[in-house]
């Protein structure tokens, strides 16, 4: 056997369920300003990480540049270096 209450029913004479009260006035205010209060929030966060990415994508540019120029750099020394030796592969 369950030792579970069961539930308690609010039925009308005529059939119908009485729905539960509605909650204070205040209390709907509140629920309402925090639900707005937290959506800001999200909001703003959301426009911080965005001021961040935008922030970081010139310093990626520039990085990525950086090192493409070292890339081409140690080209041309190691073409710079071979190129007084004999070719293995060509006669």
């Amino acid at each position: 056997m369950s030792d579970r209450v069961p539930p308690e029913l609010d039925m009308r004479t005529d059939g119908s369920f009485r729905l539960p009260p509605r909650p204070p006035i205040l209390t709907r205010i509140f629920i309402w300003a925090a639900v707005i209060a937290v959506l800001a929030g999200g909001l703003a966060l959301a426009a911080f990480a965005l001021w961040i990415a935008l922030i970081l994508v010139p310093v990626a540019l520039l990085a990525a540049v950086i090192a493409w120029l070292a890339f081409r750099f140690q080209l041309w020394r190691a073409r710079s270096s071979v190129s007084g030796q004999r070719d293995v592969w060509r006669r």
